[in-house]
């Protein structure tokens, strides 16, 4: 097994972050154009109603798994870096176990809950008859974000390559179902299969890669067994988790509230408009997602190995300056050509959603620096300054977005997004700062 490295210059340190970024973009980037691809043909084939019912089905499973899931990635990485700094493999394959454990409990739980909720509150979602009796085995789609073990080990190897790659499987499988869904004229029930089969091979693919990581990695330890110890060897851990899990909950939440409001309120059509503006201007958001992926493995092995907290700062204020000099220009794009771009996606059925792609572009550039600085706080062991921020700035806001769009129409979501990514990034900005100087 691999050994820590030394802690490293402020220089090396960075350019390790930025090697493991340019492995997560490589995949990303053909990920973000693959999804382009497949937005269109669906959107084109369904139009704004249709197109509404199958990201309001797709969001609503997404939410409820996103809510009971209990992912244990964070864990992984932080645990595991001292596994490896003390190089006591043992440790590190009971972790394992005992994340996959509470992993699988979680999905279960996930699945469940979304095919019971699904027939109460579809309808009032605005679902069709359509879409209500493909309900239950669309709530197997959970299992697509039911895969944080295997992601927290590969990012703790470094295997960021392997990451990458794997980001483009379920576009692929997307893309493909959409054409032939389109070609036959299968409606919505057939796009629905699509959306399913890609999350499964998504869930499916990602536990392969992992596992044959590991039986390269621990092949003189048996992967499978009891998770015996592992709460034990590894103080903090069960309250780190529910903290980190909190903490990716809410920071998630209000993005995938917002279409389910908007459905609710505004109906199927306004939900399908307010979809293609968050996939327009998703572009914008994914470097700030993406660094925060790269920078969590080494931010925690530099913890782990007694990096010092101006490191942390410096490397932390370098990443995110380059990633917001990244996005100034499709910013700007996205704001001067936003009718284009909407009838270049959709048709000419959803160029009302034109109005709205500023407002989403802005609040997604200022969120940039959120999932950098919520990786430094779980890094330094404060997850609850993350959970805090997300709690405060997610549900404390949450209550605006009912009488902005009441107000205002689809731009009160807008509004909503921006007054909220305001708030996020400078709380968790606030809370980094004094952390590290700790």
């Amino acid at each position: 097994m691999p050994a820590i490295d030394a802690p490293a210059p402020h220089n090396r340190f960075v350019r390790r972050i930025y090697a493991n970024l340019g492995l997560l973009l490589t995949g990303k980037a053909a990920a973000g154009l693959i999804s382009l691809a497949y937005m269109v043909i669906a959107a084109h084939a369904l139009g704004p109603s249709r197109y509404g019912v199958l990201i309001l089905v797709h969001g609503f499973v997404m939410t409820v798994g996103g809510i009971v899931e209990f992912p244990g990635w964070h864990a992984i990485v932080r645990y595991g870096a001292h596994c490896l700094e003390s190089r006591d493999p043992e440790r590190l394959v009971r972790l394992l176990r005992f994340a996959t454990a509470v992993e699988a409990c979680g999905g279960l739980l996930s699945i469940a809950a979304a095919a019971l909720l699904a027939p109460i509150l579809g309808p009032r979602l605005g679902w069709s008859p359509e879409a209500q009796a493909f309900a239950l085995p669309y709530s197997f789609a959970v299992l697509a974000s039911i895969r944080a073990t295997p992601a927290g080990y590969l990012q703790l190897m470094r295997r960021f390559d392997l990451l990458g790659m794997h980001n483009i499987v379920a576009p692929v499988v997307r893309l493909g179902g959409a054409c032939v869904a389109a070609m036959i004229g299968a409606g919505l029930t057939g796009f629905l299969i699509a959306w399913l089969a890609a999350a499964l091979a998504e869930w499916l693919s990602l536990w392969m890669l992992g596992l044959w990581v590991a039986s390269r990695e621990l092949a003189r330890h048996r992967l499978l067994g009891s998770p015996r110890g592992a709460i034990a060897e590894n103080r903090g851990i069960v309250q780190f988790m529910v903290a980190a899990n909190a903490d990716l909950t809410f920071s998630e939440f209000a993005g995938r509230i917002a279409p389910l409001v908007v459905g609710a309120m505004l109906g199927p059509a306004a939900a399908g408009l307010y979809a293609i503006a968050q996939r327009a201007t998703v572009i914008i958001q994914q470097p700030g997602q993406i660094l925060g992926q790269a920078a969590y493995a080494e931010l925690a092995r530099a913890v782990a190995g007694g990096g010092s907290g101006s490191t942390i700062r410096r490397a932390l204020l370098g990443c995110i300056a380059i990633a917001l000099g990244t996005v100034l220009p499709l910013l700007a794009i996205i704001s001067f050509f936003s009718d284009k771009i909407v009838v270049l996606l959709g048709g000419s059925g959803f160029e009302n959603a034109a109005s709205l792609l500023p407002w989403m572009a802005a609040a997604r550039a200022i969120l940039l620096i959120a999932p950098p600085t919520s990786a430094a706080l779980m890094a330094l062991g404060r997850p609850a300054c993350s959970v805090f921020a997300n709690i405060v700035t997610s549900i404390g806001t949450l209550p605006l977005l009912p009488p902005l769009i009441l107000k205002f129409g689809l731009i009160g979501t807008g509004l909503h997004a921006l007054l909220q990514a305001i708030a996020a990034s400078a709380l968790l900005s606030w809370f980094v700062w004094r952390e590290s100087r700790r």
